[in-house]
């Protein structure tokens, strides 16, 4: 506590006092939030950045409001009559596990609150849980009970001897059956109105039906006994029925359709370690037998349907199935009719010291060869991911017939609610140039009768939107949306002849220009909505059966608002042609947001709410006229909202940091300014709080890219990698958020001629001290922050987390994170150099600050984790060397074991602290912290 005294006691300024890191831990975040379908009730998680959170539900109207210690994941019943939480350990309990390194951790509870009058009722050791859909049963499946293997142990232990033969004693001894691994655990079935319960024992996986008749529930015991799928009715009177009964029989993948109630599943037979062959498709179709939809045999040749790590699903009209197959194994292309062994071990041969071939079994090494199609790092990587892929086919109910849709050259199946076409998509022509191009993809229409394909698009790196008929995919290319005709196997450009772009007009990279993206379809296929930078635009599929219409009006582009299709309805996959809909809107000057209605059948634009607020959607209440969303601002915490969908009567229904009033805050405002190009740019100024005009501030530069959007948004008040605001604005310090506008080929110059001049305007407006201005970057603008400062000696500090700080050495490295190589970052993405590294040597050493450190006059903070899957942590060690080599000001903060950004609390509350201390001595004068002037000694841990 010493030293969080001694860095972080500023006396109270005026008003409001200092934030100080305790403060931080305290502050809460909203998770998991979620409306009722009626829209009379709120519930979520208030969750603190260090202890125990709380589960709230609120009624909307105020009229009630429950707490639940340490709720979490919150789930309100489908009737709107009980809220549900996941409980979690406490924190203690937690830090203690993990202190002890335990394998065995405290486990969740559930708690279960009767929203008519608060009750709750607590259950202990629950892994899962779920409402059935019309919110009369809560079905929660336990953990396998703590020492359930010791007390089987003192049972067997406790039986009294019985004097018997030993040949009978053997005989039972070998009749006994071994225990299988992955057994089941109990599910317990609760009718809600009276507390009465059923236990399902030895329960692997289960689902209530959408109509919410049945529960199907998978059972898997230790000896096999009882091993089946079953139904049970949620009725007065239960009934089980047995879909299937098989000591050896596994089932996954259990998925109700939404309408008929059929019940799809699959089943296979396991060994008695748990591993499952192939497995069948099964299909029960209500009351009747189970129908066989596909068995083992009747697979496509050389294919299987595998049991673990595939998914089923039903189309919306329920006439198809979509299933995963996998190439069949080796040794799984026909049953192992060799002949047991003899019983017994065989005596193992002496290993002979001189076998070449035996010696070679445990060589360890990886062939890199230059035509793999992917390289080493990223094969392994993928390689988990990979192995459990399934490739789509789809089931035709009516016909009973399997069709085979992809494979491993095309892999990737897109299903559709068309019912002759589908979308799929295929990156292997293109994984070698990953390494220095990025992602590309063909796009292939696909017929579900036949899996026939027809190419539709190639090298397409944006987003691919099918229409609701399967006739057209529209896709974005070379600056241009196109569009192509399944049906004539043509294409034709959309946008080609448009007076406004649809590109990215703010696109600085070397890589292709990207769109601005389609909120989809029109739901009779008759036209497509896309989007410019300001505008959503309708563009008929048919040519010239009606004009091109600006459904916006061009108000976004005539007053730079940049106007967006709100999702409210998740369930649907396209747009009512004569519907309303909701958007959003952002001013791009001004930075504020807004909601507005747009009348498809219409027309006409209609503003609803404007406010100088940030707003997020966050769901639409699915039986009432209720949009649940979030209102801040830089002062304002992002609380819960509820309205109906016109905005008319908002209400606030959270309060989780009312705190906020008690600290000096600050205050935030736009600043505009020009680079030295002559550039126009804005940023965000928070002025410490209680700010006194006239008086000059020490200022901490933040950046990254664009920044501006974040004049109405509460910074998140956690301990992390990042210099949070309101805890430097309220230690008297004023924060800046520039823009930063790049130039292909000179990423580090450009960041220079944006910074300096935004620095320059504080300056000129009296906010900045003009001897006490640092700078702060991590990842890209780490980079950015290690280049600057050998350009200008404007900044009197700076602190540069997991920098680059020599491209020439980064570009052939490795983003151990993905397993990906570098060397597309720097020729298409961030980087932004856009040529090779043989094409264009001078720029990678233009660009990197290490060839440059003899300029560095600024004292300089390095920070990395030493397991930095992003950035190779040796870029760090480059430039300490350099600093170090030159007799230059700089500290190395190593953080051991850590990822690109610090995970473990401790850490990042030291480097907070190291961080707050350094920016305190060289911007406030403040006393050097000892690590900064000796150092600290390696102490053997």
């Amino acid at each position: 506590m010493v030293l969080l005294t001694a860095c972080l006691s500023p006396a109270l300024l005026g008003q409001g006092k200092a934030l100080t890191v305790e403060d931080m831990m305290k502050f809460r975040q909203v998770e998991g939030p979620v409306i009722s379908k009626d829209g009379a009730w709120v519930a979520y998680q208030a969750r603190p950045g260090r202890g125990d959170g709380q589960g709230l539900v609120r009624a909307v109207d105020g009229s009630a409001s429950y707490t639940v210690d340490r709720g979490a994941s919150p789930a309100i019943s489908g009737n709107s009559a009980w809220a549900a939480f996941v409980i979690e350990p406490s924190f203690a309990a937690q830090q203690k596990a993990a202190e002890k390194k335990s394998e065995d951790k405290p486990k969740n509870g559930l708690a279960l609150v009767n929203l008519s009058n608060g009750q709750q009722t607590d259950f202990e050791n629950v892994q899962r849980f779920a409402f059935s859909p019309d919110g009369q049963w809560l079905a929660y499946h336990r953990f396998k009970e703590e020492g359930e293997k010791d007390q089987e142990k003192d049972e067997e232990a406790s039986q009294p001897e019985e004097p018997e033969e030993p040949e009978a004693a053997e005989a039972e001894e070998e009749e006994k059956p071994e225990k299988r691994k992955n057994a089941g655990t109990t599910l317990i079935l609760r009718r809600l109105s009276d507390g009465s319960e059923r236990e399902l024992q030895w329960v692997k996986g289960w689902a209530f039906d959408e109509q919410s008749r049945y529960l199907a529930y998978a059972q898997a015991s230790e000896d096999g006994q009882g091993n089946g799928l079953r139904l049970t009715s949620l009725e007065e009177s239960p009934q089980e029925t047995a879909l299937s009964e098989s000591a050896d029989g596994v089932y996954e993948s259990l998925t109700w359709s939404k309408d008929s109630g059929r019940l799809a599943y699959l089943q296979a037979v396991a060994d008695q370690d748990g591993k499952a062959g192939p497995a069948q498709l099964r299909i029960w179709d209500g009351p009747g037998d189970v129908q066989a939809a596909v068995d083992d045999a009747e697979t496509p040749e050389g294919w299987m349907i595998p049991l673990e790590h595939n998914s089923l699903r039903f189309s919306k009209d329920e006439a198809r199935l979509f299933v995963g197959l996998r190439p069949r194994q080796p040794d799984e292309m026909e049953e192992d009719d060799a002949e047991d062994g003899d019983e017994g071990e065989e005596e193992e041969e002496p290993s002979d010291p001189y076998d070449v071939g035996e010696i070679l079994e445990k060589r360890e090494v990886d062939v890199w060869h230059w035509n793999d199609p992917r390289i080493k790092t990223h094969e392994k990587d993928s390689y988990q991911q990979r192995s459990r892929s399934t490739f789509g086919a789809v089931y035709h109910l009516d016909s009973n017939r399997l069709v085979k849709l992809a494979d491993e050259e095309v892999p990737r199946l897109i299903p559709s609610e068309n019912p002759n076409t589908a979308l799929l998509i295929s990156d292997v022509p293109y994984l070698q140039e990953i390494t220095w191009v990025g992602f590309n993809q063909d796009a292939y229409l696909v017929d579900l009768e036949n899996g026939q394909r027809k190419l539709a698009a190639k090298r397409v790196s944006g987003p691919l939107e099918l229409s609701p008929d399967g006739r057209y995919l529209a896709y974005f290319q070379v600056d241009n949306w196109w569009l192509y005709d399944f049906q004539t196997d043509t294409k034709r450009l959309l946008t080609a002849e448009m007076e406004v772009p649809f590109y990215d007009e703010d696109h600085d990279y070397p890589s292709p220009r990207p769109g601005y993206g389609s909120p989809g379809w029109l739901e009779d296929s008759s036209a497509l909505l896309i989007y410019d930078k300001y505008d959503i635009w309708k563009f008929p599929a048919q040519k010239g059966s009606a004009a091109i219409d600006c459904l916006t009006d061009g108000r976004g582009r005539e007053e730079e608002r940049i106007f967006r299709v709100v999702d409210t309805d998740p369930d649907s996959d396209f747009i009512a042609a004569d519907g309303a809909l909701l958007l959003t809107s952002y001013h791009d000057k001004q930075k504020n947001d807004g909601w507005y209605r747009l009348k498809m059948s219409q027309g006409g634009l209609e503003r609803l709410l404007e406010q100088a607020k940030k707003f997020d959607f966050i769901a639409r209440a699915e039986e009432a006229d209720r949009l649940l969303y979030t209102r801040e601002d830089y002062d304002e915490f992002p609380d819960l909202w509820v309205a109906s969908s016109d905005f008319a009567d908002a209400v606030k229904v959270s309060t989780v940091n009312p705190q906020i009033s008690e600290f000096a805050w600050g205050t935030s405002e736009l600043v505009e300014w020009n680079s030295l190009d002559g550039i126009p740019l804005q940023g965000v100024l928070i002025k410490p709080g209680n700010y006194q005009p006239g008086q000059r501030y020490p200022v901490l530069v933040y950046f990254y890219r664009f920044f501006s959007q974040r004049l109405h948004e509460f910074n998140e008040v956690v301990i992390n990698h990042r210099p949070n605001f309101p805890f430097y604005a309220s230690n008297g310090y004023a924060v800046f958020l520039p823009d930063i506008r790049f130039e292909v080929g000179r990423p580090g110059f450009s960041a220079t001629k944006c910074l300096v001049p935004g620095v320059q305007k504080l300056i000129d407006m009296g906010v900045a001290d003009p001897q006490a201005i640092g700078l702060h970057g991590h990842s890209w603008s780490g980079y950015q922050t290690a280049f600057v400062v050998t350009q200008t000696d404007i900044f009197a500090a700076a602190v540069a987390g997991a920098p680059v700080s020599n491209m020439t050495s980064a570009y052939g490295g490795i983003r151990w994170g993905s397993g990906l190589s570098r060397q597309f970052q720097y020729e298409q993405s961030q980087s932004r150099i856009g040529a090779s590294l043989w094409e264009d040597l001078p720029a990678y050493i233009e660009n990197s600050p290490v060839f440059y450190a003899d300029r560095i006059h600024t004292p300089l903070l390095i920070q990395f984790g030493d397991e930095d899957g992003a950035v190779p942590w040796t870029q760090g060690i480059e430039l300490y060397m350099a600093m170090r080599r030159l007799r230059k000001p700089a500290v190395f903060l190593q953080y051991r074991g850590e990822p690109h950004h610090l995970q473990k609390y401790a850490n990042k509350l030291d480097y907070t602290l190291k961080m707050k201390e350094f920016f305190d001595h060289f911007l406030k004068g403040a006393p050097a912290p000892k690590w900064w002037i000796e150092g600290a000694a390696y102490e053997g841990k």
